[in-house]
């Protein structure tokens, strides 16, 4: 019997959707957790701030002053830094090789510990810097308190980042939420206490938000000891560590020069984005009613964060799904994967436009019942749900830069995107147009376009097998004649048989 075309696309539709769906599942089974701790997260730190508004206007300013000045230098760097563990680790579980993942999370750590120096160098003379441009000495001082009680939270953030990466790259996430969960909720009596009950201020806030990390840490580290056996990673001894390379001569520094590689483009991406808000603040302040804009710009930088939370979700779960795939050398289904991942990217955003636009004086008037300070939120908000149906699919599709071991592509888009395009538009339409921080809110807009579409140009020319080839090599399963390699040929030789046996018993 013979097979018309049409036969062949209904059979290859058929075939398909129910990996389309499993994927969906195991999306859902990774994103979702991750979702929930990041809305438990901005939870934690509207408490702080809310703490601080309590404690009075002075108080609020140095600490939010203080609060922007740790995610710029601190915070920041250390979460970009440790993201260059994530396509090493995703695919080294993807091929089962727990050593290296092992390994991966100790180097991460050793990494991010002696980046945390010379912050809290930084951070131990923020008054001196501070006063250098002109700020308010009542408002440093607070600030400089603030950092100086949180300098202990650079060693919780140090081992928090890559544990979390290490046990979302294997899939355990509901533990990370359940484990940040109780952690956070015992933030509100803790800072309470110290902020109030104690009269410590706002050193009582940062002692506060260090005990909660260390909380969470402790309940990680637990869970983890807790769980593991004698095969899992934790328990493999490491005397003769898999190298990055596919040749066995590999020297440390090699391996070492490869992690950094990986490293230093991931935190640099981050930090690009991570500062241009800032620069959006500080844009505000020099606008006409700085009063109002500053004011206006705290609400849209609430409501960036808050939305935020789920293109990071989609964004890790791309990355662990990715890097699992290409690691077991299954490059049809780390494709299949980021497909899925920018098909649920792209509905989210409609939904995040929609409530910017529908919801938006709802929305402010949780913030403020300025008159003022609402009418431009209210003006703002739509543009913002506009960036968000940009930066959703473009946060996603980081997600494939990541698992796929290429974060300097990623450092390269959000550069010329946010400081080539979005910068340039946003000042001409602020200060040359005298728009305001509308024309601020449009520069946004116009860095998301030019984002999202180099991001997606780039998955579109991704070359999926040549990318795992290279994740054999990365994740050390790469060296010929290997007993895994010859696994996962075989593999792929029998799902090939398989599928072309049920066209053939369709025809």
């Amino acid at each position: 019997m013979k097979m018309v075309a049409g036969d062949h696309i209904q059979i290859q539709k058929y075939s398909i959707m129910p990996e389309v769906v499993e994927e969906l599942k195991r999306m859902k089974d990774i994103g979702l957790p991750i979702a929930a701790m990041g809305l438990v997260g901005y939870l934690k730190n509207m408490i702080s701030v809310a703490c601080m508004g309590r404690l009075g206007a002075l108080e609020l300013a140095g600490g939010a002053l203080a609060i922007g000045f740790t995610n710029i230098t601190g915070y920041s760097v250390l979460s970009g830094l440790a993201m260059g563990m994530d396509p090493v680790c995703s695919q080294a579980f993807g091929s089962h090789n727990l050593p290296l993942a092992t390994l991966i999370l100790r180097r991460t750590v050793l990494m991010l510990l002696c980046a945390s120096l010379p912050i809290g160098l930084l951070w131990s003379n923020l008054e001196p810097i501070m006063l250098g441009l002109q700020q308010k000495p009542d408002i440093t001082r607070v600030a400089s308190i603030y950092c100086q009680f949180a300098l202990p939270d650079l060693i919780a953030n140090s081992l928090l980042h890559p544990l979390r990466i290490y046990l979302r790259s294997r899939g355990t996430t509901w533990p990370l939420m359940w484990c940040t969960l109780p952690a956070v909720i015992l933030h509100f009596p803790i800072a309470i206490f110290l902020a109030f009950n104690l009269q410590l201020g706002v050193p009582g806030i940062a002692v506060a938000t260090v005990v909660t990390n260390f909380n969470t840490l402790l309940f990680l580290l637990c869970y983890m000891f807790h769980t593991s056996t004698c095969p899992e990673p934790l328990c493999v001894p490491l005397s003769s560590p898999p190298s990055f390379e596919s040749t066995s001569n590999v020297s440390m520094g090699e391996e070492w020069g490869t992690l950094l590689r990986l490293a230093l483009p991931s935190c640099l991406a981050v930090c690009l984005e991570w500062w241009w808000y800032e620069f959006l603040i500080v844009m505000a302040g020099y606008l006409g009613k700085p009063r109002v804009t500053l004011a206006t710009s705290a609400i849209v930088i609430q409501t960036t964060s808050l939305m935020y939370t789920l293109p990071m979700a989609l964004g890790a779960s791309l990355c662990t799904r990715v890097g699992n795939e290409l690691g077991a050398g299954r490059p049809r289904k780390a494709r299949l994967a980021s497909l899925v991942a920018m098909g649920l990217a792209i509905i989210a955003s409609m939904v995040g436009l929609l409530w910017n636009t529908i919801g938006r004086e709802a929305w402010g008037r949780v913030f403020t019942q300025d008159g003022e300070v609402l009418e431009l939120t209210m003006a703002v908000l739509p543009i913002i749900g506009f960036c968000e149906l940009w930066n959703y699919p473009q946060t996603t599709g980081c997600g494939v830069l990541r698992g796929t071991a290429r974060p300097g592509i990623g450092a390269t888009i959000n550069f010329y995107s946010f400081y080539m395009v979005g910068a340039p538009v946003g000042i001409f339409l602020a200060i040359v147009l005298k728009v305001g921080f509308v024309g601020l809110c449009y520069g946004l807009l116009a860095a998301q376009v030019a984002c999202a579409i180099s991001i997606g140009i780039v998955i579109c020319k991704t070359d999926w097998e040549r990318e795992s080839l290279k994740a054999r090599v990365l994740a050390g399963t790469g060296r010929g004649g290997s007993t895994h390699e010859d696994q996962i040929k075989t593999k792929c030789e029998e799902e090939e048989a398989e599928f072309l046996k049920e066209v053939n018993m369709e025809a």
